[in-house]
């Protein structure tokens, strides 16, 4: 999570409150066909006095809290001066980002003194991420920079030698103290997390912490002083343990509020992750499809793009059979819609209104130039996607080209898709999606990459394998092997690897454990496994023969072969922690 050179704002107006051009627009049936217009709602409500107020700095995303706050039954007023600050009733502030960045845009606009005011005078508080850092003197996120110094304690990045991959993604557990009131009904449960920078308890903050978690070491997940709390956590993606938070906060006197039901959490659990791969059909519909090797059209005499339901829908019944996140891969170009039209941002919208789990979106995160001839530049691209409700962006071939680059040269330009958005975003928000196809080899010396011994002989008896990465949807290989690339990544700012193999995609044998095991050991951060999942006993193998932190699944979910919560169930039976 580097410091962002430039100002948030300039990448936050594509949107906004403009109209969107679309037709034929529903949450669970979108197509495309001639444009025509309808208004975006407006978050702002002026004059309300039961309205939450929301401290929005134009970083990230913070369409998750509105939604959320929304789904609850309360409005939103949005901080536009510092005296909307000081005359909140109650306020929210969603930090999302970089620690520097985020203390400059509030230095400069006067509102860090008015927070540090409206605090200290005991009002109702709710930071969320960045907005807990914040409290603490300082944060040593590249260099040492002063935070509202309300609480003792400097913010430091996690420490990745002692075993733990950073950032610090995933459902994890609490530890909570007495008397820490919006997390009273949250015990055993686990809760989302995603950063790499923590504060840790000590003498002379204690009696601010309600609540702590454990990775690596204990780090502060909760403060809490009279009417002032914060969570390192994120609640807006916490499901209905988070939405319990939330209500706690917002409407304390309620009696109306859902307690969650009693869970078994103790430590970061493995993530079960729902892939729905989007696309639009020969009729211009938008859906959701599966590939064989990469190849989503049926084997019959009309060949028509395979057909397994609608994003939105799909989105939403995954959340409520228990999936970790859900993540978006559009494999349809779009390339002549002008940003603020494309058809993803739409589906991201309308799932983050009901999904409150993480999202992920990739597909087209570049630079590109529409049919009317505006130029994109891929960190603007992926401020809206953002800003419609993604949590986290996937890169492909982006990424390979910015990787052989760097290997090439050793020289971080700064200038690629990858550098650009997680030195604005930070490292968290962008993963780099790797699609490598198996390459056999009768001795591990025959190429420059690096190989591995593989479980299966190849097709002549080869005992080896290297993995080469590929682009443009896995039609193009490139001279460059999945391990390098890893490597390559990680050292260019991505902060998650979702890994693909194209021998094993549609095939549910089982994840290559040879490639995944290979990758998740080389880097320190968190790696996905996808491809190749089948029946339950695929996802307890790559859970306990490697590295990885989740387990991704499409086809077998879609088809409704093997329910996301019988995966969970068995699991949990191998001894494998997941939330349920």
């Amino acid at each position: 999570m580097e410091v962002p050179t430039l100002s948030y704002s300039q990448f936050t107006t594509v949107s906004g409150s403009r109209q969107l051009p679309l037709n034929k627009l529903s949450r669970n049936n979108i197509s495309f066909t001639s444009p025509t217009k309808f208004s975006v709602r407006t978050s702002a409500v002026s004059g309300d006095d039961s309205a939450v107020t929301l401290l929005d700095y134009g970083a990230g995303n913070v369409q998750s809290i509105r939604n959320a706050i929304r789904y609850i039954g309360l409005n939103i007023k949005d901080v536009h001066t510092p005296e909307d600050i000081l005359n909140a009733k109650r306020l929210i502030f969603p930090g999302v980002g970089a620690f520097a960045a985020m203390m400059d845009v509030l230095n400069n606009n006067g509102m860090a003194e008015a927070l540090r005011t409206y605090i200290e005078k005991d009002r109702p508080f709710l930071g969320i991420c960045l907005g807990l850092q914040l409290l603490f003197e300082s944060s040593e996120e590249n260099g040492s920079v002063k935070g509202l110094g309300l609480i003792s304690g400097v913010v430091g990045r996690f420490d990745s030698s002692n075993g733990c991959r950073v950032p610090h993604i995933g459902w994890n557990a609490l530890q909570v103290k007495d008397n820490s009131v919006i997390l009273d009904d949250i015990a055993n449960r686990h809760v989302y997390f995603v950063h790499s920078y923590r504060a840790v308890p000590s003498e002379e903050n204690k009696e601010w912490v309600s609540s702590t978690c454990n990775y690596g070491i204990d780090f502060i997940s909760s403060i809490r002083r009279g009417n002032v709390h914060a969570v390192q956590f994120h609640p807006e993606k916490s499901g209905d343990v988070g939405l319990s938070i939330l209500r706690k906060f917002l409407l304390p006197n309620s009696s109306n509020a859902k307690k969650p039901l009693e869970g078994k959490a103790k430590k970061l659990a493995k993530r079960v992750i729902a892939c729905l791969d989007v696309r639009t059909n020969d009729n211009g519909d938008l859906l959701v499809t599966k590939g064989d090797q990469y190849d989503v059209r049926e084997q019959t005499k009309d060949n028509e793009v395979r057909n397994l339901g609608k994003p939105v829908e799909l989105a939403g019944q995954y959340y409520l059979d228990g999936a970790d996140e859900v993540s978006f891969l559009n494999i349809t170009g779009f390339r002549d819609f002008p940003l603020g039209d494309l058809p993803m941002l739409q589906i991201l919208k309308y799932t983050s209104e009901n999904v409150f789990v993480p999202l992920t979106v990739g597909g087209g995160i570049r630079d590109f130039t529409d049919g009317n001839g505006r130029y994109y530049s891929s960190l603007e691209v992926a401020s809206e996607y953002f800003r419609s409700g993604a949590d986290k962006i996937s890169i492909g071939s982006d990424a390979v080209y910015a990787a052989e680059e760097y290997l090439k040269t050793g020289i971080k330009t700064g200038k690629s898709s990858l550098e650009q958005i997680s030195r604005v975003y930070g490292n968290q928000a962008v993963v780099v999606s790797i699609d490598p196809r198996r390459q056999y080899l009768t001795s591990p010396f025959e190429v420059g990459f690096k190989s591995v011994k593989v479980t299966n002989l190849g097709p002549n008896g080869e005992e080896y394998a290297w993995y080469q990465c590929t682009v443009n949807g896995g039609r193009e290989g490139r001279p460059i092997g999945a391990y390098e690339l890893a490597k390559a990544v990680e050292e260019l700012g991505a902060g998650e690897i979702l890994l693909n193999c194209i021998d094993c995609d549609g095939q549910g044998k089982g994840f290559d454990i040879d490639l995944i095991k290979l990758i998740s050991d080389a880097v320190s951060i968190p790696v996905i496994a996808s491809s190749g999942a089948g029946t339950v006993e695929h996802f307890s193998e790559v859970f306990s023969e490697t590295n990885a932190s989740a387990a991704l699944a499409a086809g077998i979910f879609h088809r409704k072969e093997v329910p996301i919560q019988v995966v969970k169930e068995h699991l949990m039976k191998e001894g494998i922690e997941v939330r349920m």
